[in-house]
């Protein structure tokens, strides 16, 4: 007689078993099945989408790579999929899908939480596999621990002989951080007998990342769980940690990256060769820099950022300083320019790479084009109050505001205590205190504070800009007052 978690295994399979040809993990739902489909497995993950959205395109590959990933898992987690557009938009309806992908969580057939996680395949696997069972899985032998630090991914494990204030301390964190890390805890004796320990919280790092250079697991030597957070936070990827897009935000300058063929999959011998290289300088500067490796074809948007297209067969090496300044190693890699360049970084003796246009050879018009190069001259040390916009070439917004913006140039011109300054911001670095996250973007800099330019929210009409800057002008304009009404001419 078959249990019932083998009951839900066997459902998986015919769970799985229906999806389409190539995406043979992921279920293709409809209004037809939804309702009795998702209620077959405990914990499933719903992708809600439509056909011709550009991020549920770019998410369905690593969505069926999760799907793969998750395939077998004990409890089952099944991932699945339904088309808002057609087959089914009456359960997309029903369930308030207004954008697209929407990614939900139901349990037992019904929704259980919006899914906020990361939207590549090994994040989804971490995020998914933290929503079944406790927070700390149970380790009841040696094999079980042995197994599951085996998995190519860091883990945190309590030994604990009895019930400890520790063991209360490790459980909270396991709770506090499940969707991001592993845990596991244990009482067993001949796994306590293994590590010499009876009241400890081990921090394992990825099977996948063990090297020569430093331990494969460290002791956490405090008492409370802020101490316990700092303390996973400061050694979870060690020397030169797998820095993946998920992982990004865990990497803190300054910063020394090595791109290249990163493939813990099918080639983790030729990646693990570079690395150890990587690591036998980062051991020199522990705690003074941070190192990382990561995927060359995965941070290609990285690599633009620095005026890269490809990358051979060695690492590239490209940094940020504590200011988020960027640097290239230019030198062909090996473990002497790395060591040479790490020890010019925290000299400050590099110069810094700036992705610059031109500097226009002529720039007398009434609005003036700023690039990476000329920006401090036009705008951050100009003795002038600055509106600036930040503008990308394709946007039809900035399309729409550029003869606006002509305009506006052209009735200011005579005012010579303001300057009106554009830069397209896809082909020029954009100094860091200027956030722009989308286009057209437009702060406001008075002469007097450079440091801290204020975002231009107002309206987008000739009248509305002009209002603004008669207002926030430091000198009053000599052709409008406060009001942003024209001066009469004295006669």
């Amino acid at each position: 007689m078959l249990c019932l978690k083998q009951i839900a295994v066997v459902s998986l399979a015919i769970f799985m078993g229906t999806a389409l040809a190539g995406e043979q993990d992921v279920l293709e739902l409809s209004d037809d099945d939804f309702s009795t489909r998702v209620a077959e497995v405990e914990t499933t993950l719903v992708m809600f989408y439509a056909p011709w959205c550009g991020h549920c395109k770019r998410l369905k590959p690593e969505y069926a790579k999760a799907a793969e990933l998750l395939r077998g898992d004990d409890p089952p987690i099944a991932l699945a999929k339904i088309d808002c557009t057609e087959a089914g938009k009456e359960t997309c309806g029903k369930f308030s899908v207004s954008g697209y992908p929407t990614l939900k969580i139901f349990r037992n057939g019904e929704v259980s939480q919006e899914y906020n996680g990361p939207r590549e395949a090994a994040g989804i696997v971490k995020y998914m596999r933290a929503q079944v069972g406790p927070a700390s899985r149970d380790l009841l032998t040696l094999e079980a621990l042995d197994n599951f630090l085996a998995v190519p991914e860091a883990a945190v494990v309590g030994l604990f002989k009895k019930e400890t204030d520790l063991k209360g301390v490790f459980l909270k964190y396991a709770d506090k951080m499940r969707e991001k890390l592993r845990f596991g805890h244990s009482s067993a004796a001949p796994v306590l007998e293994k590590y010499g320990e009876s009241d400890a919280i081990l921090l394992f790092r990825a099977s996948n990342l063990h090297n020569k250079f430093e331990e494969n697991y460290l002791k956490f030597d405090g008492s409370d769980v802020g101490e316990l957070t700092q303390f996973v936070r400061k050694n979870l990827h060690g020397l030169a940690g797998h820095r993946t897009r998920d992982a990004v935000p865990e990497f803190h300058n300054p910063l020394v990256v090595a791109y290249y063929n990163v493939d813990y999959v099918k080639n983790a011998k030729g990646t693990n060769y570079w690395r150890n290289r990587v690591l036998k300088v980062a051991k020199e500067f522990k705690d003074k820099l941070t190192f990382a490796i990561s995927a060359k074809d995965e941070f290609q948007h990285e690599l633009n950022e620095y005026g890269y297209d490809y990358v051979g067969d060695k690492p590239l090496i490209l940094a940020r300083d504590a200011d988020n300044q960027k640097f290239i190693m230019k030198d062909e890699f090996s473990v002497e320019n790395l060591q040479k360049f790490a020890t010019d970084l925290l000299a400050g003796s590099l110069e810094p790479y700036i992705k610059s246009e031109a500097v226009p050879e002529k720039n007398d018009g009434p609005v003036k084009v700023a690039v990476a190069k000329n920006f401090k001259e036009l705008v951050t040390n100009a003795d002038k109050d600055v509106l600036v916009e930040f503008y990308a070439p394709w946007c039809g917004h900035c399309k729409k505001l550029a003869p606006v913006y002509d305009e506006l140039g052209e009735k200011l011109k005579g005012e010579s205590g303001v300057q009106i300054v554009k830069m397209d911001a896809t082909a020029n670095d954009v100094p860091p205190q200027f956030e722009v996250r989308g286009f057209p973007t437009l702060f406001w800099v008075p002469k007097d504070n450079k440091s801290k330019p204020v975002k231009y929210e107002g309206g987008r009409e000739l009248d509305d800009f002009v209002k603004y800057i008669a207002k926030h002008a430091t000198d009053e304009l000599s052709g409008f007052d406060r009001s942003g009404n024209t001066k009469k001419s004295e006669l």
